[in-house]
């Protein structure tokens, strides 16, 4: 994948990321809602790239604002990822020349590939976590409206061990996944039907577009190290 090809589809990716944020906050009152209906349109304008440059700076600051108004991203890690994917491309866009377009892509691709390590880092070390019992916990105390049928699956501790211990190798792996393409083609899925599974199961729906949107960087990093090794 080039370097082009990557941001463009980035923005697309980050353009529903954003257009799914802008309606939700289209049942709020005041600045927020106002700010829903300038971002709404401008997040359609950046999946068709029509002024990526321009469209982008409005957005980011749009999102300054919606920071100070909340203090702080009003959905935690999903819109922190969000802003970082946004400020990224922009700065590809801007850059001067290829090296610091590759520098802001590269850069992304870098948080991300650490924010599926770093996770795993912090669930190794949790002893809940090895054992299983921080999963059986999520199932069944979350707060979230989900089907009793889904809450019984707290009573299934070995199943639920698996599926931990499987993320948290998932997760520390991450980084040794980009030394071959098709190693990465299986962990982007794995991240991919994890985010997934957390928004049909509990909701979390908007992390699902927000790290997509960081997916086309990192295989564009994975391509350049191919190159850089042949």
């Amino acid at each position: 994948m080039t370097l082009e090809m990557a941001v463009r589809f980035a923005e697309i990716l980050l353009g529903f990321a954003l257009l799914q944020q802008s309606l939700e906050l289209l049942r709020s009152y005041g600045l927020e809602k106002k700010l829903a209906l300038l971002r709404a349109p401008l997040a359609i304008l950046l999946m068709l790239g029509i002024y990526p440059v321009w469209v982008e700076t409005a957005l980011l600051a749009s999102s300054i604002l919606l920071i100070k108004r909340f203090q702080g991203p009003y959905n935690g890690g999903s819109d922190t990822m969000s802003i970082l994917v946004l400020l990224c491309l922009w700065l590809a866009n801007l850059a001067p020349s290829p090296m610091w377009q590759e520098i802001a892509l590269g850069y992304l691709a870098l948080q991300l590939t650490l924010s599926y390590f770093q996770s795993g880092l912090v669930k190794i070390e949790n002893a809940e976590w090895r054992s299983g019992k921080a999963l059986r916990e999520v199932f069944a105390l979350t707060a979230y409206p989900v089907s009793e049928s889904l809450r019984s699956l707290a009573n299934r501790p070995q199943l639920l061990l698996n599926v931990s211990r499987a993320v948290i190798l998932g997760e520390l792996l991450f980084p040794l996944t980009l030394l071959h393409s098709i190693t990465l083609t299986i962990a982007l899925v794995f991240a991919g039907v994890f985010h997934l599974a957390n928004a049909v199961l509990f909701g979390l729906n908007r992390f699902v577009w927000s790290w997509l949107a960081a997916y086309p960087s990192v295989i564009w990093l994975q391509g350049r190290f191919s190159e850089m090794t042949w």
